[in-house]
């Protein structure tokens, strides 16, 4: 039979009656002739109440028992929707990592799956099983021990079985009904996607959307795993959601596809840095190493030996970020007169595979923000993509605006 694999998120398995309503909608697709791997996450704020009891019983603790607490909401989960689905008369089973088994490295609380065997799950299924509930977010180390993917890890387990039982798509349930041009809570006229290309969606994923986890983009563009974000709160239809596919099964691209924006950005800027071969690897390594991450990175022009470099990074890096640099500085390796961090800026990206062939877009994007008086402070383009740092006052305003000079209501 073919293969299907449903992921549902936090929301979609609030409660018994969400997860009810989830193994409905499995029970549909098993009739339908599809064998179903269902992911589950944690029910919702279950995974931030394991968290805090870790920090409270241990706040230095060991991360290998961290994980083994913070991994048992999925658990939970996958149990309960088997069991409903057995009282719907679906057979139906639930697993665990370790014994699909997800293999994983060994970098617990932020691992990657290295591989997912699919003999064990597919044997059931030559038995009688329709349906394997696993539980996302979670795999086994090398050494045996149990494992997490990091937040958002149930998308990337999702996409990974997947590509490893070569399924027919992968849909992702959540509590929004596809991906949109923008925000609907920053513009009303906000569009839902029929399709959108893996590329744009990685953009806008890595900018501030959170529709999908990164990670989950990545291994979906790498494997051509077709992806569907849907709605686990509206009735469905064959053509319901938002599909994410190539490039190639997209008739026409729009110059630009998608708004993205981040309000947690700060612009950093080392003042007088000596103008010397290997000065950038000086100040960007400490950074790498104090797991900093950076994203726009300017170099002024040389003046009498010293220019000046801005970079942008999270806010909430921005203490690691001085510490390191002020390290650096303390060992010699880089000499700089000042650090400036504005931690008071915002994003805004303009993302579309149509960037490649139609001109025009950044001097479009840069005249609307001049018409609304929003001063830009770093730019960064891509082959896809163009982003600016502005006030973080104005970025409403500029989503709105740019949404409008687009066009993106327009289907």
């Amino acid at each position: 039979m073919p293969i299907l694999v449903m992921k549902f998120g936090g929301t979609s398995v609030a409660t018994p009656d969400r997860i009810r309503r989830a193994a409905k909608r499995v029970g549909v697709e098993v009739a339908k002739g599809y064998d179903v791997i269902v992911i589950v996450s944690a029910m919702a704020g279950e995974t931030n109440k394991l968290v805090g009891y870790v920090g409270e019983t241990s706040p230095l603790y060991d991360a290998r028992e961290y994980d083994a607490v913070v991994s048992s909401g999925e658990n939970v989960t996958a149990g309960l929707m088997a069991l409903t689905l057995q009282e719907m008369d679906v057979p139906a089973r639930s697993w665990q990592g370790w014994q699909v088994p997800v293999k994983t490295t060994s970098a617990h609380s932020a691992a990657r799956i290295e591989d997912i065997p699919p003999d064990n799950i597919l044997r059931k299924f030559g038995e009688g099983m329709r349906v394997a509930v696993v539980a996302g977010f979670q795999g086994v180390s090398p050494e045996g021990r149990i494992t997490t993917l990091g937040r958002g890890g149930s998308d990337t387990t999702a996409v990974a079985f997947a590509a490893a039982f070569d399924a027919e798509r992968c849909d992702i349930y959540t509590d929004v009904d596809g991906v949109y041009t923008t925000d609907p809570r920053v513009s009303q006229k906000a569009r839902k996607l029929d399709r959108i290309a893996f590329e744009e969606m990685l953009e806008l994923a890595s900018l501030g959307a959170k529709v999908l986890q990164t990670r989950s983009v990545e291994l979906a563009m790498r494997y051509n795993v077709k992806l569907r974000v849907l709605s686990s709160f509206e009735e469905q239809s064959d053509e319901a959601g938002t599909l994410v596919c190539d490039e190639e099964e997209i008739m026409e691209n729009r110059p630009v596809n998608g708004i993205a924006f981040s309000r947690e950005e700060a612009k950093m800027t080392l003042v007088s840095v000596a103008d010397r071969p290997g000065i950038a690897a000086a100040i960007f390594g400490p950074l790498s190493e104090a797991q900093v991450n950076v994203d726009m990175i300017i170099q002024n022009i040389s003046e009498e030996g010293r220019t000046a470099m801005t970079f942008s990074c999270p806010v909430d890096q921005v203490r690691r970020a001085e510490k390191a640099l002020q390290d650096a500085k303390e060992r010699g390796e880089i000499n700089f007169q000042e650090l400036i961090a504005d931690t008071d800026v915002a994003k805004v990206s303009a993302v579309g595979i149509g960037m490649r062939s139609q001109s025009g877009v950044a001097a479009k994007m840069f005249k609307t923000l001049s018409g609304e008086g929003i001063n830009i402070k770093v730019i960064a383009t891509s082959e896809i993509k163009i982003s600016v740092l502005i006030d973080r006052k104005y970025m409403e305003l500029a989503v709105q605006a740019l949404h409008d000079a687009f066009e993106l209501e327009k289907a």
